[in-house]
């Protein structure tokens, strides 16, 4: 969080694709100090291994480019369930772990896709190597060093064409890149050149951060700092590059953009239906009911509305096809207008009471007591509810409201 308190959030243009050290490269070309990165990797307890950096150009883009280094003298721990003990029992702060540990895991269950085998039974040569555990854990310990608190991500581009690796002759995007992708349904888009030229975009790496830490959508955000990280590629037809943009989020508009779902169902009973409710409240839905309709063969059914922000339309919808029988959801993109609000204790004659505060222009012009708080102010003095509705509605509003806009009217004793 900013010092004014508004939130620091990060975009990575995809120009050129994303990989782990072209990632690697945009933090510290934003910002990180490379000590600070190689201060992470001895947290992680391997010895041998360090970041280095230098500045470089793909095209006419200036940016960073890293290579990890690795001494040949030095054993060094190989195996994605090898970098999942390390990462879980290293010094390294909570948040860094828990990401750190996602991503890798995220790869795991993609190669187990993409062989078709179970994790335990997995070999693997390239994303074995020290250099994945190393661009994981930096990428992730330096999007927190620069305080992001929310990142997001352009489309990332296809790339195209065959690529030779220890697994042999494999397309682009790879399988595990392919899978990564589908279990994030992540936003996709053509290469931004020929076909021939594109080649691999795209590492399993690179999609396995991007997926697992970034929403793909565009904020508004007010830019502090650019920093470009360069792949090991320099192709003539597009700068090989990735751009991290941070800054703080901007907010200044008072229409949101959210997701309406909906979906008919008549065979989920009260229970599930009221389950699925609280679980979609739990991942941020801001609203959420029920409509009583009839569907073929004249069947009394429900349709489930669900009203969430457009970043967690994705997770909504997999909620509700794996809770309820519904074989599909309608989606549609509305626009809502928000009076800003802040919540507020109001002195009363029943004590301080917490009350919801709408704003208009910075004005307050509406007053409404919060639920909880007069049901145990109700309990405690014996009182009706709605007496204690009628009491707090009345006297917050006479201390509160602004003269330039009318008060409620109070109700009659």
């Amino acid at each position: 969080m900013s010092s004014d308190g508004a939130r620091k959030i990060g975009y990575l243009q995809c120009i050129g694709g994303a990989s782990g050290d072209m990632l690697l490269g945009a933090v510290i070309d934003a910002g990180v100090p490379v000590d600070d990165l190689n201060a992470a990797i001895a947290l992680l307890g391997v010895s041998g291994v360090k970041v280095a950096a230098h500045p470089d150009q793909r095209g006419n883009v200036h940016g960073t480019h890293v290579r990890v280094e690795v001494d040949a003298s030095s054993t060094q721990p190989s195996g994605l369930e090898e970098f999942v003990r390390i990462v879980d029992a290293s010094q390294m702060p909570t948040r860094v772990k828990e990401r750190s540990l996602e991503v890798l895991r995220r790869i795991r269950k993609a190669e187990s896709l993409a062989h078709r085998q179970p994790s335990q039974d997995l070999h693997l040569e390239e994303l074995g190597d020290v250099d994945t555990l190393i661009d994981v854990v930096c990428s992730v310990a330096g999007l927190d060093a620069l305080c992001i608190e929310r990142l997001y991500s352009s489309p990332l581009p296809s790339g195209s064409g065959l690529i030779e690796t220890a697994h042999g002759t494999l397309p682009v995007p790879t399988p595990a890149t392919a899978a990564l992708l589908g279990m994030a349904n992540a936003r996709v888009a053509p290469p931004p050149c020929s076909p021939s030229d594109a080649g691999e975009m795209v590492t399993p790496t690179g999609a396995a951060i991007v997926t697992t830490l970034a929403d793909f959508l565009q904020p508004s955000l007010q830019i502090e700092t650019i920093g470009y990280g360069l792949g090991t590629r320099n192709p003539v037809s597009y700068p090989n590059a990735l751009a991290l943009w941070v800054g703080t989020e901007i907010d200044d508009s008072p229409a949101a953009c959210v997701s309406l779902l909906e979906t008919n169902i008549d065979d989920s009973t009260p229970e599930i239906l009221g389950y699925t409710q609280e679980l979609l409240f739990a991942v941020g839905a801001l609203d959420v009911w029920f409509t009583p309709i009839q569907m073929k063969k004249n069947r009394p059914a429900v349709m489930l509305s669900a009203l969430v922000p457009a970043s967690l339309e994705d997770r909504a919808i997999r909620l509700i096809l794996r809770e309820t029988s519904s074989l599909g959801v309608r989606m549609r993109p509305i626009t809502r207008y928000e009076a800003d609000r802040k919540s507020i204790e109001a002195t009363t004659s029943l004590g301080a009471v917490s009350v919801k505060v709408k704003m208009i222009d910075g004005v307050p012009v509406a007053v409404s007591p919060e639920y909880e708080h007069c049901r145990t102010i109700a309990a405690d003095k014996g009182l009706p509810l709605q007496e204690v509705y009628r009491i707090v509605q009345r006297e917050a509003a006479d201390s509160i409201l602004s003269p330039n806009y009318p008060s409620p009217p109070h109700a009659s004793p």
